[in-house]
């Protein structure tokens, strides 16, 4: 027999649910903004709003659904079901927080902030949940199947990601690394710069543009659908063992980025989250290229 949908609500902590467990009560969150020239009536009515927007999703969700609830910081311990339609409740990078964690899921973005939020992937709102929650993953629903970015290390540690993987030091020191072009020229080079960030289609809309744009703009930038990764090195430095000839490019679907690791201890993380990152060390390689997973936005 099989199981009833479920629709899996994906929301986070809000900025005045943080300051009121920080600070102990109302009052004192008040207090502390003040003293710094904030006024925490615009942050309870943005919480009051996130608050409002997810009450009313779930009572959105049909009747004869099953229902869950995650916070981004548990996301990495909630087991998804192939059966879950899940709900994101918030800003476009907590779709890119939930991503990594799904397998085919068809993902419906609520924006409970129009206007704050860009509504890249939080493209619906939370009166919207009501006709799109029935029909997403239906053979008539509009899916945009999303490129994603993967990470594999010689040990076989792998991690996944919407937006961009960044792989360099977890603190502000030099990355030592031979950088290769597996499958696309197979050229080495040994770098020492501030890491190095591989994007997609969607993390143009990001982190990986403002780099784009420091740069000049003049690699074209991959759509969100599109099967190819951007690349950047961040301020690789010249000298006599290193060089600074391999900083950009873009990478097809069957190629890949080949980093070998010459410090004692480099990470990979992706979408900014360096909780839950690859732990590298010297002599190790990772590859980076286009995962055969994608994410299944509803339109």
């Amino acid at each position: 027999m099989s199981l009833a949908r479920r629709a899996v609500l994906v929301h986070r902590t809000t900025e005045y649910e943080e300051l009121v467990a920080r600070h102990g009560t109302h009052g004192q969150a008040a207090f502390f903004l003040a003293s710094r020239g904030r006024d925490i009536e615009e942050v309870a009515e943005r919480h009051r709003r996130a608050r409002g927007a997810l009450a009313e999703v779930a009572a959105a969700v049909p009747l004869t659904w099953r229902q869950a609830r995650v916070e981004r910081a548990d996301l990495d311990r909630f087991l998804f079901a192939p059966e879950d339609v899940v709900v994101v409740v918030g800003q476009d990078g907590l779709v890119a927080n939930a991503a990594k964690y799904l397998s085919g899921q068809p993902v419906v973005g609520i924006d409970t902030d129009p206007g704050r939020n860009p509504g890249v992937l939080v493209r619906h709102r939370p009166a919207d949940a009501a006709k799109l929650l029935p029909a997403a993953g239906t053979a008539g629903s509009v899916v945009d199947d999303l490129t994603m970015v993967e990470a594999v290390a010689d040990d076989t540690q792998r991690l996944v990601a919407l937006n961009e993987i960044y792989l360099g030091t977890p603190g502000h020191q030099t990355a030592r690394y031979r950088l290769g072009l597996d499958g696309d020229g197979g050229a080495v080079e040994a770098q020492a710069s501030s890491g190095v960030l591989v994007g997609t289609g969607t993390g143009a809309t990001g982190w990986l543009r403002s780099v784009w744009q420091e740069r000049g703009g003049a690699l074209p930038l991959p759509s969100p659908t599109e099967d190819g990764l951007l690349w950047f090195v961040r301020e690789a430095w010249p000298s006599p063992v290193t060089g600074t000839t391999l900083v950009a490019g873009r990478l097809r679907a069957s190629a890949s980025l080949s980093l070998t690791v010459e410090s004692d201890h480099l990470i990979a993380f992706g979408d900014g989250i360096e909780t839950d990152a690859l732990q590298l060390t010297w002599g190790q390689t990772v590859r980076v290229g286009v995962c055969d997973r994608r994410l299944r936005l509803v339109g």
